[in-house]
């Protein structure tokens, strides 16, 4: 280690090991560090850096005692708190799959697995550092948001042949800072420009990118559909291809895509919440409930820790309660009273009465006890839907749906989408699911299985196209479940009026099919589904 690098370099060490600590600061006093901060919290390194500016900052990835260092650095980076001329390795003992894609996803400075000689830290130090002093003029810029003045400065530095051992890393700075102020076109050719002497991972993504953000969506699947079978690319690949797919409202494929990301590292809450917002669009309610679960898991002692995360999971599964079969209506209604449970003993103070009465008078509905429902809606405070959440609202206006409030119901979602319309932070998908809503609300009065119920009814009377009209409603908002796929592939088949060779009609029947062939059918159903399958032959 250069004495004078050491000896300029101000330290912050977060672990909260005793021994592990000992060791640390033996190893940098070895190296001749002298200028060090310890802390054992991820609370108490926060208020560390907000007050004061750290060269390097080493960082135990399992802290015990409150937030762990992923979402320490997490909490950094989405605040903007940590200055791109800062250092930051992580360190720990645990070298498993889903931690290092975890920790190559935040892309910090340097990861180093315990145990480690002073020698191994002298080596990582000394690169990391020596390549934050040399762009450390570009880094200022960029830590004062004057991102053209950092791209001139980075370019400046590319033009200096004796810092040469630092282009890649400068090239890869310069291709972000052409993204970020909007030089899309100059972006696309400084990427390719770099692919063409070599395809470096960077500049493949970079391009993506910058496909994406000129239009050029074909050229930006294309290439990005490749990276996502290589290992070192795969997780940024699915978060670009779930955009460019968010983007072409392919929410099928992008939730597709973000479920497969949250697979690999699977403590991105973000993602989860997009996962989330994906599975209320395509009506996937399972994915909705088990993404809402993750949620809660993922966000334990960290800074995403929230009571609503816990009151999302009972109402996640209580919409997927409405859509199941009944057999699994029990068991969904006891989990969420269990987060319920859950959400009071973590957030004891939580003073959330209201949401509480909303989720029980759905849980009410649900065991058939309409009167009791609407008798806890009726201790509602008086109307302050501006003071609440987007979820507690949603969650009101589908309680006072499903109990035939309906001009109650379509006030508050009116209330949404003009509070979404606003609010920036909920996310163009958040918007799209509200309109989604409001649409289908305001022309399916009956809930999902009143919906069922119904369509058997005039099915079993013979009236086969009030039955079809019905079932298609309950398709609608039960695409993933099978009885109901089956019951209105018969419906189509038996009905004579159907036009089968219509595009609308043929694609219902696909999207049915594709249903009840990924499901599990019993002996029941697979009969019916023989002779329905029979029947659309004959007919084709």
């Amino acid at each position: 280690m250069n004495p004078q690098v050491s000896k300029e370099t101000k330290v912050l060490v977060v672990d909260d090991q005793v021994l592990a600590k000992g060791y640390m600061k033996y190893s940098l006093e070895e190296l001749g560090f002298s200028n060090i901060t310890y802390v054992d919290k991820a609370q108490h390194a926060i208020n560390k850096i907000r007050h004061e500016h750290y060269d390097l900052i080493i960082c135990s990835y399992n802290l015990k005692k409150d937030h762990d260092g992923y979402h320490l650095y997490d909490q950094l980076k989405h605040n903007g708190e940590l200055e791109p001329s800062t250092a930051f390795i992580f360190i720990s003992a645990d070298t498993t799959s889903d931690l290092v894609h975890s920790i190559v996803e935040l892309q910090p400075d340097d990861f180093l697995a315990k145990p480690f000689t002073v020698n191994d830290l002298d080596k990582r130090l000394t690169k990391v550092l020596l390549r934050k002093r040399a762009l450390k003029k570009v880094y200022r810029f960029m830590g004062k948001g004057q991102l053209s003045k950092a791209l001139v400065e980075v370019e400046l530095f590319l033009s200096i042949p004796k810092n040469s051992e630092f282009f890649p890393l400068a090239l890869k700075t310069k291709g972000e800072l052409l993204l970020a102020c909007g030089h899309h076109d100059q972006a696309k050719e400084f990427y390719q420009a770099i692919i063409n002497v070599q395809p470096f991972t960077w500049a493949q993504l970079g391009l993506v990118n910058a496909h994406i953000r000129l239009n050029e969506d074909d050229d930006a699947e294309k290439l990005v559909l490749e990276l996502a079978f290589k290992s070192d690319s795969q997780l940024a690949a699915y978060d670009l291809l779930s955009a460019l797919q968010i983007k072409q409202k392919d929410f099928e494929a992008a939730l597709e895509c973000v479920v497969m990301a949250t697979e690999i590292s699977p403590r991105n809450i973000r993602r989860h919440k997009t996962a989330l917002d994906l599975s209320r669009i395509t009506h996937d309610y399972e994915t909705q409930f088990e993404a809402a679960k993750k949620i809660v898991r993922f966000a334990k002692d960290s800074i995403h820790d929230k009571p609503e995360n816990y009151l999302n999971v009972a109402r996640a599964g209580i919409d997927f309660a409405m859509t199941a079969d009944e057999s699994e209506t029990y068991k969904l209604l006891k989990q969420a009273n269990e987060y319920v449970k859950q959400f009071k003993t973590a957030f004891p103070k939580a003073e959330l009465h209201d949401q509480i009465k909303v989720i029980d008078a759905r849980l009410l509905y649900l065991q058939d006890e309409k009167e009791n429902a609407k008798a806890l809606l009726d201790q509602l405070a008086e109307e302050n839907w501006e003071l609440e959440s987007m979820d507690a609202l949603l969650d009101k206006a589908k309680a006072f749906h499903e109990l035939g409030l309906y001009e109650k119901s379509s006030q508050i979602m009116d209330v949404i989408e003009q509070r979404c319309k606003k609010d920036d932070k909920q996310g163009g998908l958040f918007l799209h699911y509200v309109r989604q809503e409001k649409q289908e609300r305001s022309t399916i009065k009956q809930t999902p299985k009143e919906l069922n119920n119904s369509a058997v009814a005039f099915y079993r009377r013979g009236d086969l196209e009030d039955a079809l009209r019905v079932f298609r409603q309950a398709f609608t908002v039960m695409p993933k479940n099978l009885s109901i796929a089956l019951n209105l592939l018969q419906a189509i088949t038996m009905n004579e009026n159907t036009d089968k060779n219509d595009i609308s009609i043929q694609r219902l029947i696909d999207n049915c099919i594709k249903v009840i062939e990924n499901g599990e059918l019993n002996d029941e159903q697979f009969e019916r589904y023989q002779k329905v399958r029979e029947l659309l032959h004959e007919t084709a």
